[in-house]
């Protein structure tokens, strides 16, 4: 195993950039190619390319890192993520571990519809994404088994599923800021409005656009504000009008980068998550991570202390809420979390294909 990761920095001919925390080795980029891509609509793709971030060295203890919808492994690299966690001594020490960031399916740097293809592009859902990870470890790194899957938001939610699909593939499991049940509620009524919004302004034009739909910043920031932030967090952060209007201010004036089909297609592609009906085959040791202040994933619906009852290994670590808290968005900062992860990580068992 160790001769075939190896081997990747000359296939691949990875690339450094500068490190955003000192304290941790300087992520390395590449990209791998999987072949005939099958995706759940029976649609193929002949050559379908991933791109991936590492942090350390391949003889450490592999950790798969998956982050949120729209982002890509550099929204992990973050002071309050990365910062916290891969640095010496830290839960993931970079040294000891080798942490692989993949850019989802359709997001960063991998094969996404504003490639060329448009809406031509397979529909893709979190098990295609999830399979699409699954051959960038095993088939393109030569990975065959993981220490640690970690996952926020849409990350989370992929934990989830990578735990029901692929059971033997890792020891431990930590799904952040998702809850393994139907995506519904709330949570997919107010994704649904915003690509509605999308798709309906006169500029979009089915997906045949010359300029970015001029509707587009009002529904993503409005989803925003509605699903992320957290209540004692606006309320901190924001407790006049005339604050009120500025981060408004802020949010309309900042440019707005995403791709419409792109953005379109991660969102929807939620749509029918619903890790449910196999939380029985999860065999990892599991920590899910939530914030009592989540709008997306409201703890007081009972929902994910059910599911978790079918998880053999499966516990709850829900984090209170406060004023430093930011509802959807406080596990990204892992001050929250860090040291029942590294507890967690000293005493999960190591499990064996």
């Amino acid at each position: 195993m160790k001769l075939s990761r190896a081997a990747l920095s000359a296939v691949f001919a990875m690339t450094s950039f500068t490190a955003l925390a000192a304290d941790y080795p300087a992520p390395r980029q590449g990209d791998w190619i999987a072949k005939d891509f099958k995706f759940h609509t029976g649609e193929t793709m002949p050559a379908l390319r991933l791109h991936y971030t590492t942090v350390g060295e391949p003889s450490g203890q592999p950790v798969l890192v998956l982050h949120g919808t729209g982002g890509s492994a550099a929204s992990m690299l973050t002071p309050g993520f990365a910062g916290e966690l891969f640095g010496p001594g830290q839960p993931l020490d970079a040294s000891k571990y080798y942490i692989i960031i993949p850019d989802s399916l359709g997001h960063g740097k991998s094969s996404k519809p504003s490639d060329g293809m448009k809406t031509a592009f397979p529909k893709y859902d979190y098990a295609d994404m999830v399979d699409a990870q699954f051959r960038l470890v095993t088939e393109g790194l030569g990975i065959k088994h993981l220490r640690l899957v970690i996952g926020n938001s849409m990350g989370g939610m992929q934990t989830w599923l990578w735990g029901v699909k692929y059971p033997d593939a890792m020891d431990i499991l930590v799904p952040m800021a998702s809850q393994p049940t139907e995506m519904a509620a709330r949570n997919w009524m107010l994704r649904r409005i915003m690509l509605e919004t999308i798709r309906n302004d006169p500029d979009y034009h089915d997906g045949n656009y010359t300029i970015q739909p001029r509707m587009m910043k009002y529904a993503v920031i409005a989803y925003g504000i509605a699903s992320a932030g957290g209540t004692l967090g606006y309320q901190t952060l924001a407790p006049s009008a005339a604050k009120a209007d500025q981060m408004v201010d802020e949010r309309l004036a900042a440019p707005l980068v995403s791709d419409a089909n792109d953005f379109v297609y991660q969102w929807e592609a939620s749509h029918d998550y619903n890790p449910s009906p196999g939380l029985e085959r999860i065999e990892a040791t599991l920590l899910a991570i939530n914030a009592a202040d989540d709008e997306r994933n409201p703890p007081e619906t009972g929902v994910t202390d059910a599911a978790l009852k079918r998880v053999r290994h499966g516990r709850l670590l829900l984090i209170a809420a406060s004023p430093e808290t930011r509802g959807h968005l406080t596990t990204g900062n892992a001050a929250f979390y860090k040291l029942k992860l590294q507890e967690l990580l000293q005493t999960a068992p190591q499990r064996t294909m």
